[in-house]
């Protein structure tokens, strides 16, 4: 098997991510719910997962990382917190649907950025119209679907020069490049647990600058005789018992990382993924949605054929072992943009598991798949 379909859900993890859970399930209780071992256990292992991505992210504080169940969830968090119903907030055309759908939720006036794939000067020009009167500005750092890298310190740069808050998804970012949350002056960031990270699904992460407004009520273990939620982070946000096992694999995510280096696995992955781009270039009648500028795109590469459904070129890899990911990606928009929403893609992502050793048999087994098809 050829596992490239990281940008959904990274596969192959460091082995202490698994141990840790199964650690976790035998050992730990509910963090904040007792002063017995287990229930200690538990709250060292998220204080200390807080810590790690604290460190790694250049958030304010421990306090102010947030676990979540993924990260649509704390985009959600995000948005309830700063967007009102009639709220104009601008965006860019290559966000997630986990953006858009909870903007149309809130009631949202949605202000859409237009700009060519992998122009990041236009982009910028872009905001730089509709950022002024805005009540909030939301960008993905990396589109899903195209591996788009956005110039998002230039955005948060204008956001702060106008005092609009803004809210970076950071999705196909956060464990590929440098997330810096001090340095955008974010209002709040999300990610997932289980993609970059290298960490289990059903972990996310909010990283928070600004007042927030939780979207669940419930138990925290603190200030229980209050009915209103705690005024203070992290449970003013976690209501509920916390996913502890999935918060121990993501803490060894996080530690594989920090000893890899972030931006070395990143740079990895950029090389991978243009090298096979470039040799996917050969076969004919495949469009290959590759950057002229190698710094404007990560490990994620779109493929498009002209005669070939996206669905049936995805089915037919997958029958020969390579997991790849065909459609619209949940992100109708940036299909729209690229002009690819009546066919979709083939997206092809790596992570710091893949080998070029690997990824060399990947063109031959296209060619492979479109001459079954044609």
């Amino acid at each position: 098997m050829i596992y490239l379909d990281s940008a959904a859900t990274t596969l192959q993890k460091p082995r202490a991510v698994g141990e840790a859970m199964l650690r976790a399930l035998r050992t730990m209780a509910s963090p904040g719910r007792g002063g017995h071992t287990p229930a200690q256990l538990a709250g060292d292992t998220a204080f200390a997962c807080r810590e790690a991505l604290c460190r790694m992210f250049n958030a304010p504080s421990p306090e102010d990382v947030v676990f979540t169940m993924n990260a649509t969830h704390a985009l959600n968090i995000a948005l309830a917190s700063l967007v009102k119903p009639g709220a104009r907030v601008v965006i860019s055309c290559w966000e997630h649907n986990a953006v858009t759908r909870a903007l149309r939720f809130l009631g949202a006036e949605i202000d859409v950025v237009r700009a060519p794939l992998f122009d990041r000067e236009a982009a910028l020009e872009g905001f730089r119209a509709r950022i002024p009167g805005a009540d909030c500005v939301v960008c993905t750092h990396v589109s899903n679907v195209f591996g788009f890298v956005m110039p998002v310190y230039q955005i948060a740069e204008l956001c702060r020069d106008n005092g609009v808050p803004f809210v970076l998804d950071a999705s196909q970012s956060a464990g590929a490049m440098k997330v810096d949350m001090a340095r955008l002056g974010a209002a709040f960031i999300a990610m997932p647990g289980h993609k970059g990270l290298l960490g289990p699904q059903g972990t996310g992460v909010l990283l928070c600058g600004a007042p927030s407004r939780p979207v669940m009520a419930g138990g925290t273990g603190s200030e229980s005789r209050s009915q209103l939620m705690p005024d203070f982070l992290p449970d003013r946000l976690e209501a509920g018992t916390h996913n502890i096992p999935g918060i121990a694999g993501l803490l060894e995510g996080v530690r594989y990382l920090e000893r890899a280096g972030v931006e070395a696995s990143g740079a990895m992955e950029r090389r991978l993924i243009r090298n096979l781009g470039m040799q996917l270039r050969s076969i004919p009648g495949l469009e290959v949605f590759l950057a002229g500028d190698e710094s404007a795109q990560s490990g994620v590469l779109s493929i498009s054929h002209e005669s070939v459904g996206s669905e049936e070129l995805g089915a037919a890899l997958g029958a020969l072992g390579v997991c790849v990911r065909a459609g619209l990606h949940c992100a109708p928009l940036a299909h729209e943009s690229a002009g690819t929403l009546e066919r979709g893609t083939v997206r092809l992502s790596v992570s710091p598991f893949n080998t070029a050793q690997e990824l060399r048999r990947v063109p031959a087994l296209v060619r492979r798949s479109l001459d079954a098809l044609a």
